[in-house]
């Protein structure tokens, strides 16, 4: 102990700055880096997957093109309005925004909702102006997996509001168009 004393004491103030910055940059490494690059080999995986998975999507039409059997018009129009999500099943989509809010910790408050059915269109709109606050990354990632998580949702307005350059938190007005089969 007493040789470390004399050590440290060698060192002086430039070379403790030195030893605290190396523990500093170690300790950023484990916490920061590391769990980063996890998730950057994840992503890649999922890019891969995206891949071959569009690759065997373009294998199949081309063995459409050679005569396998191909919807009509109709019937094609048919699939795309089956995807979106029925009219009642709003409520659903609506707490899947809300556990997306949770996951990503940025804070919904007072929505607006209102649902347009047009008498000649075969969707409807469900139109959400969600105020969110969070720091830019989570407002970013809760967007992200918000558009994941919904696949009928469209963003058609993003307006980000900071009160000023020291605050961390900014608000966010998201005008949100969720599109339901009648």
């Amino acid at each position: 102990m007493p040789l470390l004393r004399w050590q440290m004491g060698r060192l002086g103030n430039m070379g403790k700055l030195g030893i605290g910055l190396m523990v500093a940059s170690g300790i950023y490494w484990f916490l920061a880096v590391l769990p980063q690059e996890t998730e950057l080999q994840k992503l890649k995986d999922r890019a891969i997957a995206l891949q071959a998975q569009a690759a065997s999507k373009k294998s199949g039409d081309a063995a459409d093109a050679d005569g396998g059997k191909k919807m009509s018009g109709d019937q094609a129009l048919q699939v795309f309005y089956e995807f979106f999500p029925r009219v009642d099943s709003s409520p659903f989509w609506i707490r899947e925004l809300v556990q997306v809010a949770k996951k990503r910790r940025v804070e919904l408050s007072s929505s607006e909702y209102r649902l347009i059915n047009e008498n000649d269109a075969r969707l409807a709109r469900y139109e959400m102006i969600l105020p969110v606050k969070g720091n830019y990354p989570q407002i970013r990632a809760f967007i992200a997996d918000a558009l994941e998580a919904v696949p009928a949702m469209a963003i058609s307005t993003i307006a980000l509001k900071r009160e000023n350059t020291t605050v961390d938190k900014l608000e966010a007005r998201l005008e949100i168009n969720l599109y339901l089969n009648k």
